[in-house]
């Protein structure tokens, strides 16, 4: 199988910009950078022979994005600091899971900012705290931890926070669960562009994306960003924290608040998005996932973590293997190294 390495690092330079492509309504929000170069996008070669050769994989790696060890979410979060700072705030507030990427990129982007932040996470307090937490504070952020692990105890601690910090005369910007949002996704919708302009630089043609959708945010701007680079691909969401059913109107809503921002207009009818490696809960592993975690592993020695990422690899396996899944297919790794060391006896909820 062909790695075409030339082109390859060609297509991974800052040279391959997006910037002609970038709407002028998103253009135009205030913009906090972050990162300057595009995510790599490259061959899976062993892990594709590893399937059966009946798919050419290629990674897109938002993992390598260069904050607290990488993480789509940084994507939303160049458009979210960019918006708190234009508003004159001082610090952000966000909430999340334990082992939340987004409350932890969330801290990282606060700290280069110069804002303090402040994270919600969901309870019961782990003794001692797990390794996300643990990273959460060396970045500086101040960690909240709700009593149990329901999601309106966590949603009241964090109308309580905002409004000690009002009281105490700040000025807080409360940051959406998972970043996701018009403002939010428009930071995807040009990871869907950047993705379009390497392919187009390679040659290649993807069949399909596979990508975790937690929030749905990333699928609603990636998809929005392939369509607006001209790419047909199908974009398949593998849902890691809520079922099909309650995630599908979210994308919806978020479509059309891109929508103004793009001109472009994504019939709802696009999203595609499969719940059957979901298993029992949100970050509880499943069988499936750990061996496809493993598989990219032995074969290609990049690591996935067992929350979010691996259940989208285990449905891409599922389709390669299957035969539903042929030609050219890029996986999504959205980030979240740290999960790997999370303990996730027991964990459910969203």
């Amino acid at each position: 199988m062909d790695e075409h390495p030339d082109d390859v690092a060609a297509a991974n330079r800052p040279a391959a910009n997006i910037a002609a492509s970038i709407p002028a309504a998103i253009a135009a929000l205030p913009r906090f950078r972050l990162f300057d170069e595009p995510s790599p996008l490259h061959p899976l070669t062993r892990f594709s022979a590893a399937l059966g050769g009946g798919a050419d994989v290629w990674i897109k790696r938002e993992d390598l994005l260069p904050l607290a060890f990488g993480g789509n979410k940084l994507r939303n979060l160049e458009f979210l600091v960019g918006a708190a700072l234009a508003e004159e705030t001082d610090a952000l507030v966000t909430s999340g899971r334990r082992w939340s990427n987004h409350c932890r990129l969330t801290a990282a982007a606060g700290a280069k900012a110069g804002l303090a932040v402040h994270l919600v996470l969901s309870g019961p307090p782990v003794t001692p705290p797990g390794p996300n937490e643990r990273l959460d504070r060396m970045l500086g952020a101040i960690v909240h931890v709700s009593a149990t692990d329901a999601r309106a105890d966590r949603e009241a601690l964090v109308e309580e926070v905002v409004g000690s910090l009002r009281s105490a005369g700040h000025r807080p910007y409360l940051v959406p669960v998972g970043g996701s949002g018009a403002v939010g996704a428009a930071g995807q919708e040009l990871a869907g562009l950047e993705l379009a302009a390497q392919a187009r630089s390679l040659g290649i043609s993807p069949e399909a994306v596979i990508l975790p959708s937690a929030t749905g945010g990333t699928q609603a701007g990636v998809l929005v960003g392939l369509r607006l680079g001209g790419l047909a691909t199908r974009l398949e969401g593998i849902a890691v924290a809520s079922p099909p059913a309650e995630l599908v109107p979210v994308i919806g809503r978020l479509l059309e608040g891109l929508e103004p921002l793009t001109g472009l207009r994504v019939d709802p009818a696009e999203i595609d998005l499969d719940g059957s490696h979901l298993g029992r809960a949100y970050g509880i592993p499943t069988s499936a996932a750990s061996e496809a975690a493993e598989l990219l592993a032995r074969t290609e020695g990049i690591l996935v973590d067992p929350i979010y990422t691996a259940k989208a690899l285990a449905a891409l396996i599922a389709g390669v293997r299957s035969g539903r899944l042929t030609g050219t297919v890029v996986f999504w790794h959205a980030g979240g190294t740290p999960g790997l060391f999370e303990n996730l006896a027991g964990a459910a909820g969203t």
